[in-house]
């Protein structure tokens, strides 16, 4: 007959269930996310409170020290970190999470295995799974999370016969799980298998190159939900598994659904080594052509006569911190009457949703902002095209060149607007490490410096312009 506590905890973690659940859901659009994520909130709230009165807590001192360190790094990156830098935290807190899963399981193990008596299948095989898992997800993360720092290159690191170590790590992980599981257990071999996951995260990562890593981190976040899903069977923990397998689950569709954007399939990603520069000549390079180069006045004019103008937000927008500049600019037009939509490629940036969240934080109206499907018969309507560091995700070679190492990837089709307007600090390459055929096009005007620096000074001169 179960307890008034253990009647309490269970009904506290259903809530947190429920909460998690309907948090989820909420997220699937940007107008209801906040709330989403207060219910979460509020979910993982109810957990940690629920726990704390578990009877299964050996010393609050050591909860209470994990608190104390780990409450204020998190409240502080939080607040202090810029939405630039945004990818490369939730890299790092996803590699935590991993890692904790990891070492919660190995503690699982050495207790049980101090214990005298043999773990049993039913023990091990999670311990296991959660181990090795949240070991991967760990290094990887880390991994990437140096990529994004630019700690070490974004390109992709690639050797000979990198595939086959790979292999060789793999089978070693999964031979010494398999030997521990038919009941050889010890400390090395728990070991030799945590120490082969940690490098086959770190071999995994490696080769992927910049364009990739929003992908990469929805995977890694797949596994670490799922790394803490196995963590909850170890620790009979109900919630633990349920809001893992919702991470791990929801992880892997995002995982799915960038894919599909891009057009390729997830081995390509993992194995491509997709950005390591090479592949098809660039428009340049085959018909000599050149760029136009815009002035300030002549993209205020243009604008000011536009009736529909469409901005395309990329990676340089977030470096610039230009969001907000570009919202001023948006609102000035609006009163002149000019309609302004945004187009949001899935892979936009360096992690899912990405520019999304920079738009929201300009308060960019949502029904403002357009999917890839959404917004493309729409640029043959558009006056004016505002391409501001989206690079890959624009260029026409992924529909023309079938020698491209993009070809086939669903592209915005802003070489369809009457005007194009793009706005980079340089005609260097994307992360593809191709040259990018728009930018060559006559109707194509380039503006060269940073993006915030820019739309400012259209901003000094739009109100003229307007009032013309």
């Amino acid at each position: 007959m179960m307890t008034v506590r253990e009647t309490v905890l269970g009904v506290a973690y259903l809530i947190t269930a429920i909460l998690f659940i309907l948090g989820l859901k909420f997220l699937s659009s940007p107008r209801s996310a906040r709330t989403g994520n207060i219910l979460a909130m509020i979910g993982m709230v109810i957990a940690v409170v629920a726990t704390c009165f578990d009877t299964g807590i050996i010393t609050w001192t050591t909860i209470i020290i994990g608190a104390v360190i780990g409450v204020p790094i998190g409240f502080v990156s939080a607040r202090l970190v810029k939405m630039t830098a945004m990818p490369q935290m939730v890299a790092l807190f996803n590699g935590a999470g991993g890692g904790a899963a990891a070492l919660v399981s190995a503690g699982e193990f050495l207790r049980g295995f101090q214990g005298g008596e043999p773990l049993s299948a039913g023990q091990l095989v999670p311990i296991v799974l959660s181990a090795v898992i949240g070991s991967v997800s760990f290094s990887g993360s880390l991994v990437a999370f140096a990529k994004l720092q630019e700690l070490m290159t974004g390109r992709p690191i690639t050797y000979a016969g990198q595939q086959i170590v790979n292999a060789i790590v793999l089978l070693a992980m999964v031979g010494l799980s398999v030997y521990m599981l038919l009941g050889n257990e010890s400390v090395p071999v728990f070991a030799g298998i945590v120490g082969a996951a940690l490098l086959l995260g770190v071999l995994g990562v490696l080769p992927i190159g910049g364009a990739d890593m929003p992908v990469v981190i929805s995977l890694l976040n797949s596994f670490t939900g799922s790394a803490a899903a196995f963590t909850g069977f170890v620790l009979h923990n109900n919630v633990l598994i349920i809001a893992g397998a919702l991470v791990g689950a929801s992880g892997f569709i995002l995982t799915t659904l960038m894919c599909k954007a891009m057009n390729r399939n997830l081995a390509n990603v993992l194995f491509g080594s997709f950005g390591g520069g090479g592949g098809a000549a660039g428009a340049a390079e085959e018909t000599g052509g050149v760029e136009q180069e815009a002035t300030v006045e002549d993209v205020a004019i243009q604008l000011a006569y536009a009736r529909l103008v469409i901005v395309v937000p990329g990676y340089g927008l977030a470096v610039a911190q230009a969001q907000h500049a570009v919202q001023e600019m948006a609102e000035l037009l609006e009163k002149k009457g000019v309609q302004m939509k945004y187009a949001i490629h899935p892979v936009a940036g360096r992690m899912p949703g990405h520019m999304n969240v920079l738009l929201a934080e300009a308060n960019v109206p949502y029904e403002l902002l357009f999917d890839m499907e959404d917004i493309n018969p729409e640029f043959e309507k558009a006056d004016v095209a505002v391409v501001i560091g989206a690079n890959d995700v624009t260029n026409p070679a992924a529909r023309n060149d079938a020698s491209s190492p993009i070809y086939g990837m669903p592209i915005l089709d802003v070489d369809k607007a009457h005007t194009v307007m793009v706005i980079k600090r340089s005609m260097s390459p994307g992360f593809a490490g191709i040259d990018n055929d728009l930018y060559y096009m006559d109707k194509t005007l380039m503006l060269f410096g940073d993006a915030k620096a820019f739309v400012s000074e259209i901003l000094k001169e739009l109100p003229a312009r307007v009032a013309a």
